[in-house]
């Protein structure tokens, strides 16, 4: 696939080399470049995950002196096809959550962090 073909979401990460087994091991991803400390890349179908550490030029201070730093509420959305059944997965292998299932129009979702603290969701779909 061809770099134009992915679509790329660069997540400020606190240690490298375990966002890698965090994402390869609980999500599917597949290993890509890897310049750890500094930077690697993780790649799901489409999606190319940036992992850049504070060694990173993404981490780099701004000119007013803010710092990029993990968290916020940005984040890659996941569609999976039980949730009740990946969310009970996930934390049997003790990853963290922020809420519960909660469900609306489109379907159901639930956020849950990743070492560093950013936020990924998982999607379930509403049938039919």
């Amino acid at each position: 696939m061809s770099p134009d073909e992915l679509v790329s979401v660069r997540y400020m990460v606190d240690d490298v080399d375990q966002a890698i087994d965090y994402y390869t091991r609980h999500f599917g991803f597949e290993r890509g470049h890897n310049a750890s400390p500094a930077f690697a890349e993780v790649i799901r179908g489409r999606l190319r995950l940036l992992l850049s550490g504070p060694k990173s030029s993404a981490g780099r201070p701004m000119p007013d002196g803010r710092k990029p730093e993990p968290g916020g509420w940005n984040r890659i959305h996941l569609v999976v096809d039980d949730i009740a059944a990946e969310v009970e997965r996930l934390r049997s292998a003790g990853l963290r959550f922020r809420n519960d299932i909660v469900s609306g129009p489109g379907g159901q979702q639930i956020l849950l962090d990743d070492p560093s603290g950013n936020p990924i969701e998982l999607f379930q779909p509403a049938a039919g």
